[in-house]
């Protein structure tokens, strides 16, 4: 039966069709917020897949270019792979509702988002989000939400939820939450150094929101809601794990995972799992969950060593940041090189500079982001956690920490007029044991700064861990977390920013939820460890922003010309252009506001550039001096080329003092030669003369 359901949310009417379309999935939802529409979807296999120890969910948010009336680009005309953008909503969707599906569950899951149609002050992402916990609360999915998200925006100092395009474009912020009943389960964050205060205030301010979505949500569920259906557990038996106490005490599991050299804790844990297989050989019905219970094992051990005794696996205390270092100009040749190392994660940022005209082409669905000049890429190899695989190019996970590492470096960025470069790092990954996303932070700051790039401040990024017990109250906060730590603990709250405030934070869990007293102790530990970075590490590796580019960098010039001028520098067909570009070897980028960037690496002929485009877009006077190229002879006179497309004539009488029979006598093709402008002839054409010039 088709129901239609309708709330204001943020000034706009929001409308969720239950049962209008995609009737054979387990939920759907037909989300409409204004004129964005959405059909979001939840679907489950009848039975759990086999051979694996995780949930498998995925996430999908496909952007379909008729939602804003475009067609695609390129030959084939059809939408091709997700779209950045696409991935990192998938991800925003992905990371509040994981938690929430049971931890025994093996089904494979889908939460598919269709974008129809965008309206600009309608956030489709938003409406996916909301979609994606719609459409799985109402189905017979096991899930325990709903949860909802909202968006925050800061404008003239205040707070707006779900904004518009008009209202995005002038944010100091932004800030995605989502929530459950009772506690924040996400934090997605952008902000131009927003005060950790004033974060907070907008994090809960935000999670009261949530709480009006999630009292629609469940009224739609109330009548529409199925009754969830019964799974196959994939928990591991007590009994095994009594089992392997038997052969593994506590005390020797300790001991094995307690150390802070990475390899030796595998090693450790490879010779206990071999161990295992060997004492379980002929109970064929345990022998495939050894790895899982293992893993249970360790997880429990390093969870209570953390929680009752307060002893991290390498020994540091609950607030110590891992030996860190900072280096710069790596590598000779590049234009800006860094590397940070924090304990066995280690990270080394590139930055390449080229004119504006290489800035990233995006062809999607927001009308107001049609290119980007700064491109922050993340790379992270098998080998820098000691695997061997063969490379796929960039996943998800890669594309999310390149956007985060990207998001918290541009509030500090130069504008195009201080800076008329297009601005690329890359952050290799050469080690990794814990948060690489914040060191990649922290080398891509001191490298922008190595390359002559003026940066406001310095960013710096880390992250703070959380194991909790069987109440709210029994928590503990981890300061700078290693993969371990990750692994078996149940949050990672990464936050980067300067000494003034936050430009970013990601935060995810694998609880559901967290109170207000956590995420305050997070932010402060954060701010505390981002302040000794910067102060104590990074400074001393590089204290501001050297002011030169490079050696090696392109150098870019600068002038302003009458924007009606444009044409005539471009010539008929790119013709003028090309020839100054041909002629100098330079690359040339023109805005529509008259703006000339030159870019070259020899002075000599970007300064010769810029004087063959002054030429050109400057009208000429009587008395003005030039200099010229022969480039046609006629009976009556010689045309001078003085920048390509721009020309004059010096008649016969105007060459020499003396009277000459023929222009040949005295010119030939090709002469350079210096004119004055003597005024304009009887048809009105501007005359030039040879003879005059003193």
């Amino acid at each position: 039966m088709y129901k239609s359901y309708s709330m204001e949310l943020a000034g706009r009417t929001l409308t969720v069709d239950i049962g209008r379309v995609a009737a054979q999935a387990n939920g759907a939802a037909f989300m409409h917020y204004g004129d964005t529409v959405v059909l979001s979807t939840a679907t489950a296999s009848d039975k759990p897949r086999d051979g694996i120890d995780f949930f498998p969910l995925s996430v999908e948010y496909e952007e379909k270019l008729y939602s804003v009336g475009k067609i695609p680009g390129g030959f084939n005309k059809r939408e091709g792979k997700a779209s950045e953008n696409a991935v990192l909503t998938s991800r925003v969707i992905d990371r509040p509702m994981r938690p929430l599906f049971p931890k025994d569950y093996r089904n494979d899951v889908t939460l598919n988002n269709l974008v129809m149609s965008v309206d600009p002050d309608c956030s489709p992402e938003l409406t996916a989000m909301l979609g994606s916990a719609i459409a799985t609360a109402i189905s017979d999915i096991p899930f325990d939400g709903p949860c909802a998200t909202t968006q925050v925006g800061l404008v003239d100092g205040e707070f707006v939820f779900n904004p518009t395009a008009d209202q995005k474009a002038v944010s100091d912020m932004q800030l995605t939450v989502a929530s459950t009943r009772e506690k924040v389960i996400m934090i997605e964050a952008g902000a131009n150094e927003v005060p950790e205060d004033r974060m907070l205030e907008a994090i809960f301010a935000a999670h009261e929101v949530n709480q009006q979505v999630i009292q629609f949500i469940n009224g739609i569920v109330a009548e529409c809601g199925k009754e969830k259906h019964e799974y196959i557990s994939c928990a591991v038996p007590e009994e095994l794990f009594e089992a392997i106490k038997e052969i593994v005490p506590p005390e020797e599991m300790e001991k094995a995972v307690f150390t802070d050299e990475k390899q030796v804790r595998e090693e450790n844990i490879k010779k206990i799992s071999e161990q295992l297989e060997e004492a379980f050989a002929e109970q064929e019905e345990w022998l495939p969950l050894i790895g899982d219970a293992l893993y249970q094992y360790q997880k429990k051990t390093v969870r209570k060593m953390i929680l009752k005794d307060h002893k991290r696996p390498d020994g540091r205390a609950i607030d110590q940041i891992r030996p860190l270092a900072a280096e710069i100009d790596l590598l000779p040749r590049t234009h800006g090189s860094a590397m940070f190392t924090r304990g066995q994660t280690q990270i080394c940022t590139v930055t390449t500079l080229a004119p504006l005209s290489d800035a990233q082409r995006i062809d999607g669905l927001d009308e107001a982001e049609t290119s980007k000049r700064y491109m922050h890429h993340y790379n992270f190899p098998s080998y820098s956690v000691g695997e061997t695989k063969p490379s796929r190019g960039p996943g998800r996970r890669e594309i999310g920490h390149g956007a985060l590492a990207e998001r918290a470096l541009v509030p500090v960025l130069p504008s195009e007029a201080e800076f008329p470069y297009a601005i690329r790092t890359v952050s290799e990954t050469f080690e990794s044991n814990g948060s690489t996303s914040q060191a990649s932070i922290c080398a891509s700051s001191m490298s922008l700064m190595a390359a002559g790039v003026p940066i406001k401040k310095a960013v710096a990024g880390i992250s703070a861990g959380l194991v909790t017990g069987d109440s709210d109250e029994d928590y503990i906060v981890l300061t700078d977390i290693q993969g371990l730590e990750d692994f078996f603990g149940d949050m990672d709250f990464k936050v980067a920013g300067t000494h003034e405030g936050i430009t970013a934070i990601q935060m995810d869990i694998k609880i559901h939820g967290l109170t207000r007293p956590i995420i305050e102790e997070a932010i402060q530990r954060t701010k505390a460890a981002r302040t000794y970075i910067l102060d104590e590490i990074m400074a001393k590796a590089i204290a501001e922003p050297r002011k030169e580019v490079g050696k090696y960098a392109p150098k870019i010039v600068q002038i302003q010309i009458d924007p009606q001028k444009i044409g005539d520098v471009v010539g008929q067909r790119g013709k003028t252009i090309n020839a100054i570009i041909e002629q100098t070897d330079v690359k040339i980028d023109i805005t529509d506001d008259g703006a000339v960037s030159v870019c070259g690496t020899d002075a000599d002929k970007m300064a010769e550039a810029v004087r063959l485009i002054q030429i050109i877009v400057t009208d000429f006077e009587e008395g003005q001096i030039l200099e010229g190229k022969v480039i046609s002879i006629k009976e009556f006179g010689a045309f001078i080329e003085f920048a390509p497309g721009k020309e004059g004539m010096v008649h016969i009488s105007k060459i020499s003092k003396e009277r000459i029979r023929q222009v040949e006598d005295v010119l030939t093709l090709g002469d350079k030669v210096k004119v004055v402008c003597i005024g304009k002839d009887k048809m009105g054409r501007m005359s030039f003369s040879i003879k005059d010039v003193k």
